[in-house]
Parts: structure tokens; sequence; C-alpha cells
């Protein structure tokens, strides 16, 4: 008789891990198994062995130890963004090590530094930052995770003055493969501290993160918004001011078909928009001389004045506490007259597509300097990142939207660089192309030497020397 090895795993792991963790180990069949292997994108169907939800780090050395005995793989995962690539490697074999119940922010105004638990959030902590007139460098979104945004590079409303978020991380600490808890920073574990900085989950499952605070305690922040039938003038203008613009700003733009949402203001259900928004570190009338051309173009709605840094959190209007959504993205070169039109053809206001909102974050200034003493993410070299996305309420919604998303990067290909940015790559990547050649076989000796025998399971799969996919790019 023969016997399938993943549902011999799938039983092996039930027996090991059910009552675990007074009860907060769930396996396939149990009540709570459902709930827990949910990801933050409800359309992505993740079917893991098991799901651990840890509340210490000893909790998630004792699973890591008991995964590894048990022959299965362990994939750390707080909100489940940016799952996509993770449930398409298959997770019959994988124990997720859901850290959303380690969570918490501590702010040390001495040190100029924020400690956070695995799980924890962006909101805790930009509140923690705030009450100490700090501010630090988070997402556009109040929940998404810190973990998984900053091991990624972390993309922010200050990321053209300050860079990627996650070389403001100053130390981690980790459970690698062994079960061992370690911390890594410019001190101990150097090799490893450098290769977490972009490198993801590949290396073990981060239980604390510690970061820097700057004193920003306010910003000339907002955005413009017009219709979207003037999208081309207001695109052009953009796109040519965007890539020599000043460090202190950073700003997105996107096409947006608002649904009929009750959650949505009124006067913007149902409508279709260009909207620019961002952030200026600098005064008021610093802000007004950088926004002076695109005011000049009458958007119908401007909000940019100052507000404290903390309310930035929420300034992207993202949807929180999950939702199900098709999407691609594409790092981009350049953005000239061409890609203009081949941006309007694909989202503009003769279009037919299914994508909620079609976007282009502005990169340059110090994301794309080298950051001295950086991880191995340590720039993009892009001018701009597009991101396109649509609501996958049902199977045939979420394969329109990818279809429509695909679309918008496949128009834009001609101006694409051929790299990646892992935490906008919803769907999986060769990780190769997220990072530069020159530091491919370092980062996967590093893995080799942290993780022997691939225990660790990533969205975007850093390989072990001489393992298939490991060769230098």
């Amino acid at each position: 008789m023969t016997i399938d090895l993943d549902t011999q795993r799938t039983a092996t792991a039930a027996d090991t891990f059910r009552g675990l963790l007074d009860g907060r180990v769930h396996v396939p069949g149990d009540p709570g198994y459902d709930a827990a292997r949910v990801a933050w994108n409800f359309a992505v169907d993740q079917r893991p062995a098991a799901v651990a939800v840890p509340r210490t780090a000893a909790e998630v050395a004792t699973v890591v130890r008991l995964a590894a005995e048990c022959g299965l793989r362990v994939a750390p995962q707080s909100t489940g963004h940016n799952a996509g690539p993770l449930a398409a490697q298959g997770l019959a074999d994988v124990v997720i090590v859901r850290t959303s119940e380690m969570s918490s922010a501590i702010a040390d105004p001495v040190r100029g530094i924020v400690r956070v638990e695995g799980g924890t959030i962006w909101e805790p902590a930009v509140d923690a930052a705030a009450a100490h007139g700090r501010a630090v460098l988070h997402g556009s979104s109040p929940d998404v995770g810190i973990a998984g945004y900053s091991l990624g590079g972390g993309i922010g409303w200050y990321a053209r003055r300050l860079g990627l978020a996650t070389n403001s991380l100053t130390a981690v600490e980790i459970v690698i493969a062994d079960g061992t808890l370690v911390r890594a920073d410019a001190e101990n574990n150097r090799e490893l501290f450098w290769a977490v900085r972009g490198g993801g989950g590949n290396f073990g499952v981060v239980t604390a993160l510690e970061f820097k605070m700057f004193d920003i305690q306010t910003a000339y922040a907002g955005m413009l918004m017009w219709n979207l039938k003037d999208i081309e003038p207001v695109l052009r203008d953009w796109a040519a001011w965007a890539p020599g613009a000043p460090d202190e700003v950073t700003t997105s733009f996107r096409a947006m078909r608002l649904p009929e949402m009750p959650d949505l203001p009124e006067f913007l259900r149902g409508q279709e928009l260009v909207v620019i928004d961002g952030a200026v570190l600098g005064s008021d009338e610093r802000g007004e001389e950088l926004l002076a051309g695109l005011r000049a173009l009458h958007p119908f709605m401007d909000t940019f004045a100052r507000v404290p840094a903390k309310s930035l959190v929420r300034l992207h209007m993202d949807p929180e506490g999950g939702a199900p959504f098709a999407s691609d993205s594409v790092m981009l070169g350049s953005f000239p007259d061409a890609a203009v039109d081949a941006f309007i053809g694909a989202v503009g206001p003769d279009a037919t597509t299914s994508l909620l909102m079609a976007e282009l974050r502005q990169l340059g200034g110090a994301l794309g300097r080298p950051h001295e003493g950086g991880g191995v993410l340590n720039r993009l070299d892009a001018q701009f990142l597009s991101f396109g996305g649509g609501i996958a309420a049902t199977p045939e919604m979420g394969a329109q939207a990818h279809a429509d998303a695909v679309r918008l990067s496949e128009a834009l290909a001609p101006f694409d660089n051929g790299r990646q940015y892992a935490n906008f790559a919803e769907n999986p990547v060769d990780a190769r192309s997220i990072y530069g050649a020159d530091v491919w076989t370092q980062l996967t000796g590093i893995r080799s030497a942290v993780d022997p025998h691939g225990l660790f399971a990533a969205n975007h799969r850093v390989p072990r020397l001489h393992e298939d996919g490991a060769t230098t790019a």
C-alpha cells in the first residue's frame, strides 16, 4: 500500500500538535482551523498542516523544534499580508506560525527606538513614537504587520528622505531552525542581521524588532483629487515632476474606480477619480511651493495641510481588517510620455477594466541611494513602482482582476527594469529579481548556514546554496 507523504505528515501534525500551547494550535478538522488559516487577503486559500498561535518567544521555539522533528516546514506569518506567493508553494507540510497575539509596542526615547513584538501591526508603534514627538517609517495602512513589512523593504511617506524602513531596523530577535532564540544587530550575528533586512521570512521566526524613531511631529500632507476624465494632464505633469523632485516630498498617484460601498463617504461612492497623496517634510511654504504645479491643474479636492505625523498612517485610505484582492506589480526604470499613454490606455476613462485602483509610487531620493550599514535590500533601483489591484469577492472576479492587473503590467513592460519589490509582489516571482546579482550568492549562503535543512517557508523563497534556484543570478 502506498502512503501519501502529505497525508502522513498532516496526520503526524495532528497527533503531535493537537492540544499544544493550551489549544492554540489548529489542525485540519479542528473547529478553529478555518478561522486561523485565513490570510489578510481573503482570496488566498491557505491550507497548512497546522496553524500555531504562540504568545511568547519560548512558545515559538517549541513549535519550531516540534515541526522539525515531524519533518514539517515552518512559515512565519502575522497578519498574512502578501500571502499569495506562500500559498502557491503548497502548504500541506507547513506549520504556519501566526504571531498576531505577540503584540506590543514600547518607545524608548533615550535610545531613540521603538521595540515591538513580532506580531505587532503599525498603529500601536506609530502611537508609541508620537507620544514622544517622534515618528517611525510606517506603511500606508495601520493594520500591516511590522515584521513582514520591515523585512521585505518598507516604502512609507518619509521614504524619499529617509529610505526603506528595513534599514531603520536596529535589531531583531529571531528563532532559527534549531529552535534557538538569537539577537541579530550591528554587533551580534551581523551576517544574519544583514540578510533579514530585505530577506523576509527565510531565516526564522522574528519574535521582536527594534527600529529607529525620527524627530517628526508634523508633516505637510494630504491629497489632491480630480475626476478620472482629467487624468492625462495630471499624470503627465506628475510623471515629469516626480523623478527630480526634492527628497523631502514623497507621493503616490492613483487612478481609482470606487464601488458603491457604504464605508465610503457618499460623495465618493461609485466615482472614478485621480488621486495624488503624499507628504512633505518641510514648512507649509515649502509644501505649497512643491505642489504649486499640481494645484494649477485645478483639483476639485485639496486636503494638504499641516497635520500630526501619526495621522499619516491612514492617509492612503487603505482597507483595514482584510479584503479579497487580486493584483500585479512592476518596477519601472523610467516613465516617459509613452508610459503615460500606456497607463491611460490600460486604466484611463475609456478603458474597460475591473481594477479598483492602479497606483504609481514615486521612488528615487534616498530610496535610490545605497544606505550605509543597510541590509541586503539597501536601495531600489527604479523611478516608479506600479501596482494594480481589484476586488476578488468571487473566483471569477479574482481571475478578471488578476488578468486586468497583469494587463496593466504588460502595458508598462517596455519601461520595466526587470526587478521586483517583494512587498508588492503578491504573485510568485523569482526571488533573484528582488536583489542585485552581486548579493545573491551571499544571501543563499547565509540561508544555508542558519537553516541547513530548509525548515522555513517564506513568501519569496531564498534557496540554500546548491539547491535548485540558488545559482548566481
